[in-house]
C-alpha cells in the first residue's frame, strides 16, 4: 500500500487505499458518531419495510448474513462501500440518502401538498404504492385523451 486518502462529507469519513500502480485496493467508511450510524440503520430498515421485505430477504439480496444486516439496521456496523452501493441500487435511492438522509431532487415539486402526499405514499406497502401509481397513470391518460378529444380539428382547404 502506498497512499491513503481521507475524505469527509457530513461527518462520514472515507479512507481509500491505493497501490503503487494507482489501483484502488480498499475503501472503508467511518461514521463520526453513533447517532449517524443509528440514522443510517433506521433508513435501511424503513426502506426494507417499504419494500415489504424481511431482514432475511434483504440479506439474501445483498449477499450478506442475516446477522450482518441486523447489525447494519441496529447502527452497530456500516457496510463496506460495495455493499452500500448495492443497497442503494436495490432500494432505488442514492448512497447519499442512505448515509446522510438527504434526498436528491432532480425535478423540484412546487406543490407542497402533493409532495406531502407522495412522501406519505412511500410509507405504504408496495402493493398499495403500485395501486396509487396505476391510479395516477389512469388520471394522466384520461387527461391526455380529453385534450385530444377537445382540441380543434384542423380544417383543410378543399381541392379544386
Amino acid at each position: 500500500m502506498i497512499a491513503f486518502f481521507l475524505t469527509c462529507y457530513k461527518s462520514v469519513f472515507r479512507i481509500t487505499t491505493y497501490t503503487r500502480e494507482a489501483k484502488r485496493v480498499d475503501t472503508c467508511l467511518l461514521m463520526d458518531t453513533d447517532e449517524i450510524k443509528k440514522a443510517f440503520g433506521k433508513r435501511v430498515k424503513e426502506l426494507r419495510k417499504q419494500h415489504g421485505w424481511t431482514q432475511k430477504d434483504l440479506a439474501a439480496k445483498v449477499d450478506v448474513r442475516f446477522s450482518v444486516l441486523n447489525k447494519y439496521e441496529s447502527g452497530i456496523h456500516v457496510p463496506p462501500v460495495d455493499k452500500l452501493i448495492e443497497l442503494a441500487e436495490i432500494f432505488g435511492t442514492s448512497v447519499d440518502y442512505l448515509l446522510t438522509g438527504n434526498e436528491l431532487e432532480e425535478t423540484p415539486l412546487h406543490n407542497h401538498r402533493l409532495l406531502g402526499r407522495f412522501k406519505e405514499l412511500q410509507q405504504l406497502r408496495a402493493e398499495d404504492q403500485e395501486t396509487a401509481i396505476k391510479l395516477l397513470d389512469a388520471m394522466i391518460i384520461q387527461r391526455k385523451l380529453q385534450d385530444v378529444v377537445t382540441s380543434p380539428i384542423p380544417r383543410f382547404a378543399a381541392r379544386p
